[in-house]
């Protein structure tokens, strides 16, 4: 049975815990079994430990804890999902990456290096999608409190501080939402449902992509970058099959996606990570008539916005592609000054990936 691992963070009075109710009543009733992992930090701090030490080495044994205990249960919750006779949604109350925005990156660091693992490990290769739920504090002001959590010290400013570094942290993952206060929180609930349905593969609205030919004019703070390889397969002719190699500095995680038209106006997309062994096998396949496209991509978040900037490599050397997801036709994108509009390609099958391929 499929197992979809999905990580629910945000900053201080987002709404985590009102919708992780949402999600198993919705879910549930669909027929899959909602498994919650509990926030690990939570769990230490109701047990007396004390984030707010100024013993520098007990802090890093504390935070090194934290996450050996959230690699630990992930796994653990994991194990025990390959036995439902039924499809498993696993939903993390904060994931590995959200450590690291309460430590500097010195510490994260070197608590990566003593157990031995990486950003591209425990950001991109662990979790099938990372939602980001906006503080209130930052677009529903009056909603902020701390009222209703004991552990929550933060003012308004100091919210809106973590809520940046928290999103800074998932930053690159490639199935990044982040879902803001533009409208009422009931919307907003529904905007998660929303993009879980899509991740686990009910049909998707196409419209929800938009996408725009750019130039770069200045320099992108805090952006992630990503090397692509995207190599096209064999498949039939309503559907698109491609495997993917995504990365930096080589460290790579690997896909393995299918994506099936509906209709004109509606598709369904099930993505899979697949292991190198997997990749090299699936590359055997590759469709003699597309070529094989490379490109950099650089993430990155503006007001609350989440941008994925894919410079071609090849085919296309130099083209600029700007797409934002999950967003809906009539919502108006706030640009950066660094991007430079060039024209709105969303809905042309020209600029698909898989028409760019082409030979």
């Amino acid at each position: 049975m499929a197992i979809t691992k999905i990580v629910l963070t945000g900053g201080p009075c987002a709404g985590k815990t009102t919708a992780l109710v949402k999600i198993i009543e919705h879910f549930s009733s669909l027929g899959y079994q909602v498994l919650t992992l509990p926030e690990v930090a939570t769990m230490f701090s109701t047990a007396g430990v004390n984030f707010s030490t100024s013993d520098k080495q007990l802090f890093f044994q504390m935070e090194r804890a934290a996450l050996e205990m959230q690699l630990d249960m992930e796994n653990r919750f994991a194990e025990m999902a390959e036995h439902y006779d039924k499809p498993v949604i696993i939903i993390f109350d904060r994931g590995t990456m959200d450590i690291s925005a309460y430590v500097s990156a010195d510490v994260w660091q070197a608590i990566q290096n003593e157990l031995g693992t990486n950003t591209v490990a425990l950001r991109d290769a662990r979790y099938d999608a990372v939602i980001h739920l906006v503080t209130a504090a930052n677009g529903a002001e009056k909603f902020y409190s701390n009222a209703n959590n004991q552990y929550r010290r933060e003012n308004l400013e100091q919210a809106r501080e973590l809520d940046a570094k928290l999103i800074a942290a998932w930053t690159g993952h490639p199935h990044l939402r982040v879902i803001g206060n533009q409208q009422d929180f009931d919307t907003k609930l529904r905007m998660v449902l929303k993009e879980i349905s899509n991740i686990i593969g009910v049909p998707e609205p196409i419209e929800s992509e938009r996408k725009y030919i750019v130039n770069l004019v200045g320099e992108i703070p805090n952006a992630v970058e990503s090397e692509i390889t995207q190599t096209y397969l064999i498949s039939g002719n309503d559907s698109e099959i491609r495997v993917r190699k995504r990365g930096a500095q080589g460290s790579y995680v690997y896909f393995h996606t299918i994506k099936k038209a509906l209709s004109p106006t509606e598709r369904v997309e099930t993505e899979k990570k697949i292991s190198p062994r997997e990749y090299i096998a699936f590359l055997e396949q590759a469709d003699p008539n597309y070529h094989p496209i490379r490109k950099n991509r650089k993430c990155f978040v503006w007001k609350n916005q989440y941008f994925e900037l894919d410079t071609y490599l090849s085919p296309n050397p130099g083209l600029q592609i700007l797409e934002l997801e999950g967003v809906n036709s009539h919502e108006e994108i706030d640009f950066p000054p660094f991007i430079k509009v060039v024209e709105d390609v969303t809905g042309n099958k020209k600029y698909y990936n898989h028409q760019l391929a082409k030979i």
